[in-house]
């Protein structure tokens, strides 16, 4: 269930629900996480944790206020973790989504519990650092790429990056427009974060597998890509129902893993709806 990461503490713990990459720092200090996935999965998430390090969890981070990542927040709150977090995911916490939305999360996470909210919050313009068990780790606020909330994670002895959900390699890019986010932010961020790693870097995405450099590169290109095609397609004054029809991502299709493959609740796929954002943008900006 776990991987090491090189040379450091520094490991990951995929969740089985939807693979949701868990990060944590273990040592003699004690535990952090980098994020705490959906609340029923709490008690084992912390089983596993224990295996690796029996000390306290002290820190909680998390990279956005999406219910797969912060559903456990209560659960490691009342453990004793003290939860780090960007204002805007205090303020997303706050605020119920609408019934639709609650219904689908179910017993996913709590939108009531009083300890599910971040204890230290930072803006957009203020990163942190949190140093413990020998390393340093810095808490990168980004653009408003997948939320208007993200965070970047880095270890910097360990070379480890936590990306958090602005790069995806399970599905299409998803920007959470309901928060601000935007593919300008989504690109704005990849370019942060390919100025901050290095050849050496360890990058981890909050679902699925290690990316490199490379892939990262690919994937921003893929964006431009589509994006371009989508704006050369609305100038001309085609429709949302055209500009899907016309199957911009085919040519990625085969290399996009559940790229095509349905979405809960009757919402299409990852494809039709990378495309419809796109669109939606590039109306926006005309």
């Amino acid at each position: 269930m776990s991987t090491s990461l090189p040379a450091r503490p520094v490991q990951t713990l995929a969740i089985p629900r939807q693979r949701v990459v868990v990060g944590i720092l273990a040592g003699p200090e004690g535990v952090l996480m980098v994020d705490a996935t959906y609340a029923p999965l709490s008690g084992k998430l912390a089983a596993a944790i224990k295996e690796i390090n029996p000390g306290p969890i002290r820190f909680l981070i998390d990279t956005h206020y999406h219910p797969d990542h912060t559903g456990g927040n209560p659960n490691f709150a009342k453990m004793g973790a003290l939860i780090f977090a960007r204002e805007e995911v205090r303020q997303a916490l706050i605020t119920p989504p609408p019934p639709a939305v609650l219904a689908a999360i179910g017993d996913a996470a709590s939108w009531k519990d009083p300890e599910r909210l971040p204890i230290v919050t930072y803006g957009s313009n203020s990163p942190l650092k949190i140093h413990l068990d020998g390393e340093t780790v810095d808490l990168i606020p980004l653009p408003s790429g997948h939320t208007n909330g993200d965070t970047m994670i880095r270890f910097e002895t360990a070379n480890v990056i936590m990306i958090g959900d602005f790069y995806r390699n399970y599905g299409y890019p998803f920007v959470d427009a309901t928060r601000g986010a935007s593919f300008k932010g989504t690109l704005e961020a990849i370019d942060l974060l390919l100025s901050t790693a290095d050849a050496n870097t360890k990058l981890v995405p909050g679902h699925g597998s290690l990316p490199t450099l490379t892939d990262v590169k690919a994937y921003r290109d893929m964006i431009l890509d589509i994006r371009a095609k989508v704006q050369t397609m609305v100038a001309s004054g085609s429709s949302l129902q055209q500009v899907i029809a016309a199957k911009l991502t085919a040519p990625y299709d085969a290399k996009v893993p559940g790229g095509t493959d349905p979405l809960p609740a009757g919402l299409g796929n990852s494809a039709d709806r990378f495309v419809s954002a796109l669109y939606a943008e590039a109306k926006a900006t005309r």
